[in-house]
């Protein structure tokens, strides 16, 4: 196995291109777990940690651009205002030591169904950027970038330099299950995003199915009900019915599998509980926005 250690931006998209088999590490929190129990072993590991700009963010006047390798830890401390929902999930991500070393980029690079952060960038409707030395930079639709398990929409000469992901208009939840509180892969997982200004809602779901996936029907659901209903200006509580009827088609929206960590009809139920849970509890906290709006008014 060679070791590449690009000192630039530019080095690196270079040696991506001549040698697009060169597996990328920064954080090393997926990739050395796979070395280590001989699951995978890579012609060539392509070492990111001298290049600054992957580990800083800029907050702009809509959106956050985020460093591939900002570590979690630093999401949560600065980010929190902005990003909620991804925030909450990085509070969940394995213990401190890895929050300090793992980041966004890793979790999109490797793909993983199970990955903490993908619900909450689906429900933010995230944007992916991508950049080779050949065509130069894109970004890719959070949508569009899952294309299998373990599998994304990269092409073999091209590296995750940023995320862009839209400033929270309106409240962000995050939820998990596992089997313990720490240091565990998701059982499930599930994030929701209430987009006021454009008056819709959006879902993540994790670890359900062979990519992190939304629940688009739920959306559509939960979309009309709060509209015909006026919800979105007289800031009514959501009535129990429709919050089973999201809940259910959210549970609906899966496919997942049975495995060492949980059955098929564990994950669709717990999908089903945490997205009930994340609609009552962010739908209060945009209550009680307005409350403090109208107050002030």
């Amino acid at each position: 196995m060679d070791f590449l250690r690009p000192a630039s931006w530019e080095e690196a998209l270079a040696a991506k291109a001549e040698h697009p088999t060169a597996v990328p590490i920064a954080g090393g929190t997926d990739v050395m777990v796979e070395i280590n129990f001989d699951h995978r072993r890579p012609e060539y590991l392509l070492d990111l940690n001298r290049i600054g700009d992957l580990t800083e963010w800029e907050v702009g006047e809509e959106s956050v651009r985020l460093g591939a390798s900002v570590p979690y830890t630093r999401i949560m401390e600065n980010l929190r205002a902005e990003l909620p929902g991804l925030a909450l999930a990085s509070h969940t991500v394995a213990s401190p030591q890895i929050r300090n070393r793992g980041g966004v980029g890793g979790n999109l690079g490797t793909a993983s169904p199970a990955g903490d952060a993908h619900p909450a960038l689906l429900a933010a409707g995230a944007e992916v950027e991508a950049e080779s030395a050949a065509r130069g930079t894109r970004l890719i639709p959070i949508d569009e970038f899952y294309t299998g398990v373990k599998r994304n929409a990269l092409q073999p000469d091209e590296l995750i330099r940023a995320v862009h992901v839209k400033k929270a208009d309106g409240p962000q939840q995050y939820s998990k299950v596992g089997t313990r509180n720490a240091m565990v892969i998701a059982v499930c997982a599930f994030g929701l995003a209430l987009h006021p200004e454009t008056r819709t809602v959006r879902t993540g779901i994790g670890s359900a199915a062979p990519t992190p996936v939304r629940a688009k029907a739920a959306e559509e659901f939960l979309n009309a009900a709060l509209e015909e209903g006026g919800f979105w200006d007289n800031g009514k509580i959501i009535t129990p019915s429709v919050a089973k009827q999201f809940a259910d088609l959210c549970s609906a929206g899966c496919n997942p599998i049975d495995d060492v960590r949980g059955t098929a009809s564990y994950r669709r139920h717990a999908v089903g509980v945490m997205a009930r849970r994340t609609l009552t509890w962010t739908w209060e906290s945009y209550r009680g926005t307005r409350r403090t709006i109208e107050g002030a008014a």
